[in-house]
């Protein structure tokens, strides 16, 4: 069960939950709308997968901006703002002639996207504090869970209207009717409230080194979930799957992503996040290995694959969150190291497979899980070194007037 202090806490969470839905419903759009896109601005797939690039660029500007006016002014209004900007972008994209004003769109829809969610796992953190850990689980899981409905969604508006457009416009009412009800929220605060006497259940560093490894591993976690979500169905085809039976693998990768999130809830009450962190990292391995050496069907591989990646963003944010104070600009530098990750990886995996074959994949997905999980030695012996215990136990359970 989800920890809330008080009825406030409980109600602002769960509003944050439903916008976690909306962003990941819009996060999730540019897949199945891209030949739809491609078609109404006459653009080949080489040209359409520009949209690629700006909404990454979009990303990290979005991160960073957001992290800057979070510090400075009240977090739901800020959010209102991100999340009016979005909702625009949804109304006006599919009526797009060009392709390049296409591109600037998707660019302001990438903006919006990641400054929601950055504002909004940040405004979550101050909210619950040390207690945070399971809520940005499940938080996460929201976000995966609105991918996971995008899909449906466009198949229902082409289907009753026979225009993509509707996909766009039901995902951004959507959106807009979970940014209203915030404006009733009084947004959580930086500072502890005043009078507070609960002291951390960590010491809170502020320390460059620490901030920098935290910021590699999000970009090379990103740079992997976005590299295979995004080109697994191409290498299902290249290995020899027929087209439709590739074109579900990236729905069976979401699928146990969303459901090992969901599970990572009340693990992340259990056990420290170093369990779960080398966990996913073990798992991916094996996964990425299997893959290679063919001892696994790619169908297996997917959800394998994405039980291994599903806990792995949430769990990292909430060891961030024990161990550095995480203002608006220290989530704002994460989301955009996480958006530089999107940006770079996949950008490299097709010029990798025109050379190397499409065996590369796999060994491709392996050499960044070993990079992920040098990552995080490096990050406990920084831990080390500044004092702090890393293991078995960081999690400081919560009294039972909480739960």
């Amino acid at each position: 069960m989800l920890p809330f202090a008080t009825a406030y806490h409980r109600r602002l969470t769960w509003r944050y939950f439903a916008l976690f839905i909306a962003i990941g419903m819009t996060g999730g759009l540019l897949g199945p709308a891209l030949p739809h896109l491609a078609d109404s601005v006459g653009a080949s797939m080489s040209q359409i997968a520009i949209l690629f690039t700006t909404r990454a660029v979009g990303n990290m500007s979005g991160a960073f901006v957001t992290g800057l006016l979070l510090d400075r002014f009240d977090g739901h209004k800020v959010l209102f703002a991100m999340g009016a900007i979005m909702v625009a972008g949804l109304a006006i994209t599919p009526f797009s002639p060009l392709l390049i004003l296409l591109a600037g769109l998707f660019g302001v829809l990438g903006f919006a996207e990641v400054a929601l969610n950055s504002g909004g796992n940040t405004l979550l953190v101050w909210l619950h504090r040390d207690d945070a850990g399971p809520n940005i689980s499940a938080l996460h899981f929201c976000f995966s869970f609105g991918n996971m409905l995008t899909p449906l969604v466009m198949v229902a508006a082409l289907s009753v209207t026979g225009q993509f457009h509707w996909a766009f416009w039901v995902v951004g009412a959507f959106a807009l009717l979970t940014l209203l009800p915030l404006l009733r929220f009084a947004s959580p605060l930086k500072a502890p409230p005043v009078g507070s006497t609960v002291p951390p259940a960590t010491p809170k560093h502020s320390d460059i080194i620490l901030l920098v490894l935290i910021m590699l591993i999000f970009a090379l976690y990103v740079g992997m979930e976005i590299t295979f979500a995004g080109w697994v169905t191409s290498y299902g085809v290249l290995v020899g799957m027929a087209a439709k039976d590739a074109a579900i693998l990236a729905t069976l990768f979401w699928l146990t992503l969303s459901a090992g999130r969901l599970l990572a809830i009340p693990l992340l009450r259990a056990v420290s996040p170093w369990w779960i962190l080398c966990g996913c990292t073990a798992l991916g391995l094996v996964t990425a290995w299997a893959l290679h050496a063919l001892w696994v069907p790619l169908t297996v591989g997917a959800l394998l694959f994405g039980l291994a990646a599903s806990a792995f963003f949430p769990t990292l944010y909430a060891l961030s969150n024990q161990v550095m104070e995480m203002r608006g600009r220290t989530t704002g530098a994460i989301f955009t190291a996480a958006g530089s990750g999107a940006l770079v990886v996949p950008s490299l995996t097709g010029p990798l497979l025109d050379w190397l074959g499409a065996r590369a994949f796999p060994l491709l997905l392996a050499g960044l899980v070993i990079l992920m999980g040098v990552g995080l030695a490096l990050l406990a012996l920084r831990l080390h070194a500044l004092g702090q215990a890393t293991y078995p136990e960081t999690v400081r359970p919560l009294p039972s007037g909480e739960r």
